[in-house]
């Protein structure tokens, strides 16, 4: 499997996301942890360096000395939070927060330093899905199913909860072997409303375009239910199976109207050994409408073994 290294235990963008994932500019240097919270957190933990960033928040590996053990401590950017305020970091702790699942990572502690939110999860040596997809490309049918299995299970219970998740992507998947965790609840929504806006900046739809359901591309208020996060989970399965995403373009917009308008690309073109039902449950996963998908992850795994072959 090769070495592996430490997770970027990352979510809202945090961390370098290559270029299936997000059409952003590179990242910006590691920075060292603002001296206010260090002196905030120092009776709790010990932060070593960071881990990665984003757009939101900036994440660090730190020694939990109360616990005797490493985590991650995501903090939301001082400027950010300045600027816009809290409101959206503060639900993903929320959210995250009453997610109690194998295969979601946890949230350990919160808190507020120097007026500015942090929240800590467990530190894991592994890899991103998108990481293990970079480095290897497809994966065998046995590792497709046994980490679809894992996220298909954590997003039912999400979405048994309220909860959708609105950016599930190989790079908000997180492995140690065959392990999944999802991880990044920093875009989800409360399926049946929480009080929140829409998180978008005028006609600008947060999520990834390669990922994204057309309902949720089309924003405006759309209502999502969790059959938007099994389109995103399909795009994934699909990516695992073909090792590259099922639609993509030189642009946001272009990628958005293919997920609208094109048909999904036959994987038995790219990868012989799938048998042509496979394409039946690809079509399903990521039907265009919503009544047309899967009506649940756990179903579309299901769907999806019945069609693969016993080896490969």
């Amino acid at each position: 499997m090769g070495e592996s290294r430490p997770f970027l235990i990352l979510a809202a963008g945090v961390g370098p996301e290559p270029p299936a994932d997000s059409l952003s500019s590179l990242p910006e240097p590691p920075t060292a942890a603002p001296t206010a919270l260090l002196d905030a957190l120092r009776h709790r933990f010990r932060i070593e360096r960071e881990l990665g960033h984003g757009g939101m928040a900036t994440v660090y590996l730190a020694q939990d000395l109360e616990h005797n053990r490493r985590v991650a401590i995501k903090v939301l950017r001082p400027a950010l939070a300045a600027a816009v305020g809290p409101d959206r970091f503060l639900r993903e702790i929320r959210i995250t927060a009453r997610l109690h699942h194998p295969s979601i990572l946890a949230l350990l502690d919160s808190g507020v330093a120097d007026d500015v939110p942090w929240y800590a999860m467990p530190f894991v040596e592994g890899e991103s899905l998108r990481e293990r997809l970079a480095r290897v490309g497809q994966l065998l049918f046995s590792e497709v199913l046994d980490l679809g299995r894992q996220v298909a299970a954590a997003l039912d219970y999400a979405h048994a909860a309220g909860v959708v998740h609105r950016d599930i992507k190989p790079g908000n998947i997180l492995l140690s072997g065959r392990q999944a965790w999802v991880t990044d609840f920093g875009i989800a929504r409360l399926a049946m409303g929480d009080g929140d806006t829409p998180i978008t900046s005028g006609s600008l739809v947060v999520g990834t375009p390669y990922y994204m359901s057309p309902e949720q591309a089309r924003g405006g208020g759309t209502q999502l239910d969790g059959r938007s996060d099994v389109y995103s989970l399909g795009c994934v399965l699909y990516e695992m199976l073909a090792g590259a995403p099922p639609f993509t373009g030189p642009t946001r917009e272009a990628i958005l109207s293919r997920h609208a308008l094109d048909p999904v690309p036959p994987l038995t073109t790219v990868r012989p050994a799938v048998q042509p039902a496979t394409n039946v449950v690809m079509r399903t996963a990521l039907a265009k409408a919503p009544a047309g998908r899967f009506a649940t992850a756990t179903e579309a795994l299901a769907a999806l073994e019945s069609s693969l072959p016993r080896h490969a």
